[in-house]
Parts: C-alpha cells; sequence; structure tokens
C-alpha cells in the first residue's frame, strides 16, 4: 500500500493511532516511506493488542491526492479507470485514491477534490487520510468480527489531469461565483481625484505576513497571493484589474499563467462576498 502511494509521488505520510472509540492515541508527523516501512511491521501487534487503528495521511509535491470515501460497488466502478488504489474498508465498503496533477494552487486543489467527490457521489468531508490495509477496522458497530481493509485493486504511477477526470463525467459543474447585485460598483461612486489616488496594497507585506509553505522552506505564496488579492477587491479594484495586477506583483502568477490569477481572484471575490462586501466585476 504504502508502496503504491510512492509511484504516484507520495513522499511522506502522517501516522496517527486511534482507538476503537474514535480517540486519538498517537500521532507521529511526517513520516518518511523508509521510516514507515521500518516501523510498520513493529506497530502491528501492539496495535491488534490495544485494539487502535493505525492510520496514514499520504502528502506529495507532485500530485493532489483525492480520497473518495464511502462508495458502493456501483460507484466504485465508475472510478475505476481513474483510481491508482481501491480498498474495501468493511463489507460493502470502499475508498478510491486518484492523484491528480496540474493543481497548483491549494484552493484549485481543494475545489476539484469537492467537485471530483461530489460528482462520484463520495463522502464530502473525507479526511484524507485512511488505515493501513491488512490492518482491522476498529469499530465498535463491527465488535467483535472486525473486518481487514484490503486492496481491492492496484494501478503503480496512475495520475490523472482534471481534463481526463472530466472527461470521465466523474466531476461536478463548478459552481459560479455570485456577485452581489449593486447599483453600481464602488469605484464608479468615487471621484476622478479619488480614482486616481487608488494605491494597491502592499504586496510585500502580504508575503512577508503569510504563513511557511509546506516544505517549511520559505512563505505560502498562494496564501499571500489569496490575501492580496481579497484586499485589492475590498479596497474597491474590481476583478478584472486585480487579476491583471497579480500578474504584475506575483512570481507565482507569472509563473502559472492568467488561469491562476484569474482563479485566486476569483476565490478571494468568493470570500469578500461571504463577509457581506460586494465586488465590482469590471
Amino acid at each position: 500500500m504504502l508502496d503504491t502511494f510512492a509511484t504516484v509521488g507520495a513522499t511522506h505520510f502522517d501516522l496517527t493511532f486511534t482507538s476503537i472509540d474514535g480517540e486519538k492515541r498517537g500521532f507521529r508527523p511526517s513520516q518518511s516511506l523508509a521510516q514507515l516501512k521500518n516501523s510498520m511491521p513493529k506497530l502491528f501487534p501492539g496495535a491488534a493488542e490495544r485494539q487502535n487503528n493505525i492510520i496514514v495521511r499520504p502528502t506529495s509535491d507532485k500530485a493532489h491526492f483525492v480520497q473518495l470515501d464511502d462508495l458502493d460497488a456501483a460507484g466504485l466502478s465508475r472510478v475505476g479507470e481513474a483510481a491508482f488504489m481501491t480498498l474495501e474498508t468493511s463489507p460493502g465498503n470502499h475508498q478510491a485514491w486518484i492523484a491528480v496533477c496540474g493543481l497548483p494552487h491549494p484552493q484549485e486543489a481543494k475545489d476539484f477534490a469537492r467537485r471530483l467527490r461530489k460528482g462520484t457521489g463520495a463522502d464530502q468531508t473525507a479526511s484524507g487520510a485512511t488505515r493501513v490495509a491488512g490492518t482491522l477496522n476498529y469499530k465498535r458497530k463491527y465488535e467483535p468480527d472486525f473486518p481487514t481493509v484490503a486492496i481491492q485493486t492496484s494501478t503503480p504511477g496512475r495520475i490523472m489531469t482534471a481534463a481526463q477526470l472530466e472527461s470521465l463525467g466523474i466531476v461536478a459543474a463548478p459552481e459560479p461565483v455570485t456577485v452581489l447585485p449593486s447599483t453600481a460598483a464602488r469605484v464608479s461612486r468615487r471621484s476622478e481625484a479619488a480614482i486616481r489616488a487608488r494605491k494597491w496594497p502592499d504586496y510585500t507585506r502580504c508575503l512577508q505576513s503569510a504563513p511557511l509553505n509546506q516544505g517549511n522552506t520559505g512563505p505560502d505564496t498562494s496564501r499571500a497571493d489569496f490575501t492580496w488579492c481579497m484586499t485589492a477587491l475590498d479596497w474597491g479594484f474590481d476583478i478584472p484589474e486585480t487579476s491583471a495586477k497579480l500578474m504584475e506583483v506575483s512570481a507565482k502568477a507569472k509563473e502559472n499563467g492568467p488561469r491562476y490569477a484569474a482563479l485566486t481572484t476569483q476565490n478571494a471575490a468568493a470570500a469578500v462576498e461571504r463577509k457581506g462586501q460586494k465586488v465590482g466585476r469590471g
């Protein structure tokens, strides 16, 4: 199971132990593949004795993992051409794991995963962590005959693009960004002098205030871009001009292109809307 995850780009795993009642009993973050393969055989006997679940959460810089949980046999068959691994976690209950490349922006990846889960009828609250194949699924409802988590199918190295998955008809349509109607954009209500005096937010400050990226090697530029866009929209700039300006100030936007800039701005606009503010379309 760990080797199959590795073939699609998994480099580290968060390891969690939970009791039969779902209580966390241990946690080892960011374990390498070698560390886990060395420790796993030693963990099995103790886990069985204590009725602890052994759970892993894979991480990768190469692909985004989407866990499709609580699939019945029909749902599983729909995603068979896309999954790199499928599991049976209890009789009649299945998981499918799909690796998706080409989603560099965290918000884009999160949105696509939601659409994929919706399109396949999978559990929308899936955590992205799974019990290790070969271990027992300790839940009260199964005692005393705890089912064994088992790999059903494995296709090492299978990584899909968003376009490929959409062509299979298993991805729900994107939800449009709703912009609240307004009698006029805030910008149009300002005098020409005020418009000329407008200043863009300080991108450097957003970058300096951003949390560390996943590898702890520097600021999370995606988060900085998102925060900068929210601020610009809040200050009265509309969506098109904010997207265009992001292409100028953000190195990541320059690298990933207009689609990244547009999506980041749209997601920021949706966040501003949720706060009850109005955003101009331009």
